[in-house]
């Protein structure tokens, strides 16, 4: 992220530890997020941590978690997450047609990679 500013608090933040985080559409109907970290590290903690359980984008998104997936890509350090948009991509309730403002509740997600 450019020109991003550590916070105050100096809590560990989950844009400090990726490279990208964006979000996107994958259709009219489906979004994608994706998170690709920086270090190897990095990406095993949120391999084995509750950034790969379908559940937290349930809970944060408010979708249920049976649509929800995510699919780790190794090679990339990455995760890809794909559920329901919340309403149709251009239609008269929609916010953000591309898709490309849903990743901001993960940019400053409190992470413990202790």
């Amino acid at each position: 992220m450019t020109g991003a500013r550590e916070p105050e608090d100096r809590q560990l933040r989950l844009w400090m530890i990726t490279d990208l985080i964006r979000s996107k559409n994958a259709g009219p109907f489906l979004l994608t997020i994706d998170l690709m970290f920086r270090e190897e590290r990095h990406y095993s903690w949120a391999r084995r941590g509750r950034l790969s359980e379908p559940s937290f984008y349930a809970e944060l998104y408010g979708v249920d978690p049976a649509d929800v997936s995510v699919f780790p890509q190794d090679v990339a350090r990455a995760l890809k997450i794909s559920m329901p948009r919340p309403v149709p991509s251009g239609s008269t309730a929609d916010r953000d047609v591309y898709g490309g403002q849903f990743h901001s509740p993960l940019v400053m997600l409190e992470v413990d990679i202790a």
